[in-house]
């Protein structure tokens, strides 16, 4: 998504970020098949994994899941339910692809990867036509 806004000159507009919803790889740096696979394409993944934390949901005007288990981690840290309405399946925003969740790429090989960064670029570009001024 940075990638996207960058390239549309409205970094001063939109700010994205990157967290997870487990700890597993706080403070590490992208896969590095991941930031290959996004190489190949002319983009460079950068910074150090983060856990989304409460304090996101009232920070940020959307929140985007990557599957079903992270929606339902996301909206857990919201018990009262006032930040619901941010939480949305990012996949919602594909114009290209079906799919409705971002596979795990971890266990697919170099395929994997190449499709995800298919399906995010798909999502990504769905919407920042939603979003752009």
């Amino acid at each position: 998504m940075n990638s996207l806004v960058e390239s549309q000159n409205l970094q001063g507009t939109i700010a994205c970020d990157s967290a997870g919803t487990a700890g597993y790889h706080i403070g590490s740096p992208p896969d590095r098949r991941m930031r290959e696979a996004a190489q190949r394409r002319g983009m460079t993944f950068t910074g150090a994994a983060r856990q989304l934390a409460a304090e996101d949901l009232q920070q940020f005007d959307l929140i985007l899941a990557m599957d079903k288990s992270n929606y339902r981690d996301i909206l857990s840290l919201d018990p009262a339910g006032t930040y619901h309405h941010k939480v949305k399946m990012i996949c919602s925003y594909c114009t290209q692809h079906q799919a409705t969740e971002v596979p795990d790429p971890y266990y697919g090989g170099p395929e994997g990867f190449n499709h995800v960064i298919d399906l995010l670029q798909d999502a990504c570009s769905g919407l920042l036509q939603a979003i752009a001024p």
